[in-house]
């Protein structure tokens, strides 16, 4: 039997549209919160994945996007930006006055109202991979017609992989992406550079590996778990004239924070032609 909502904070049925690792990640989480399998329905056009699904969660998977929806209380769009609004398009007129939660890049909440022919609420979403291991972060935004139960309800369902934090104007989204929804490579990035400076300085290649993540998951435990700012830490951890001190005078040097506030910018633009290039 589905999961009622006195037993849930999510209202079900819950569809998916797409079933990939992302999706995987937040039925995950769902069903950690007490949502009964039978309460979800997927779905995705690839056979191996909706096997995979059904087998991994229990879930009900379909091949046909407008049999998943029928009934659906709440419905998550996790399909990629370049075939959002042909998917949109299918299912439009079909939704009444379901919570529509989508996480693709680009695609404004306007664009999503027009596609589906939706007078319902709508969120918007950057979620980014580390959801896939619990540890996500999410910027969230909803239309101005979005009930504050709908809300809830879309905060619930991305915080079920990680932290959520809810973006109050849409035109900032851009920016999320750029910042949270990116910036899992930037760290991947600097582990690789970091490794290739230890190696280079004549450290074993396994040794130069092991340092730089336990050096990079420490630091990220410090500034999650100390309550200190970023800023605290790192002028805790120098000290004048020292090692540290010496690194960070050359990333100065070489203009470091520029460079990063080039590449944030670079990824927010491109977040915006995403959405131009889609079109009305």
């Amino acid at each position: 039997m589905p999961t009622s909502e006195a037993q849930t904070p999510f209202p079900v049925p819950i569809a998916f549209i797409g079933g990939g690792n992302m999706a995987r990640s937040l039925i995950g989480g769902l069903l950690a919160r007490g949502v009964e399998p039978q309460s979800i329905v997927v779905a995705e056009p690839v056979d191996a994945l909706r096997e995979a699904l059904a087998n991994d969660f229990g879930v009900r998977v379909r091949d046909d996007n407008v049999a998943a929806v029928r009934g659906a209380r709440v419905l998550l769009l996790a399909v990629k930006p370049q075939v959002m609004r042909t998917v949109c398009e299918e299912l439009a007129g079909r939704l009444g006055d379901t919570l529509v939660v989508s996480i693709a890049a680009g695609i404004t909440c306007a664009q999503l109202r027009r596609w589906l022919r939706h007078a319902g609420g709508i969120v918007r979403c950057m979620p980014n991979t580390p959801a896939l291991i619990g540890a996500g972060a999410t910027g969230l935004y909803a239309t101005p017609d979005t009930a504050a139960g709908q809300r809830d309800t879309a905060a619930a369902l991305l915080g079920s992989a990680g932290r959520c934090v809810w973006i109050e104007s849409e035109a900032r989204m851009d920016a999320v992406t750029a910042l949270s929804g990116s910036g899992p490579a930037y760290v991947f990035l600097l582990a690789e550079a970091m490794q290739d400076a230890g190696t280079a300085l004549g450290l074993p290649p396994e040794a130069a590996r092991a340092l730089t993540r336990q050096t990079l998951l420490g630091a990220a435990r410090m500034l999650d778990e100390s309550g200190e700012d970023a800023a605290t830490l790192r002028a805790r951890v120098t000290s004048p004239g020292g090692t540290t001190q010496a690194a960070l005078d050359s990333f100065e040097a070489d203009g470091f924070r520029a460079v990063v506030l080039r590449a944030l910018q670079a990824a927010e633009r491109r977040g915006g032609e995403l959405s131009q290039q889609l079109g009305d």
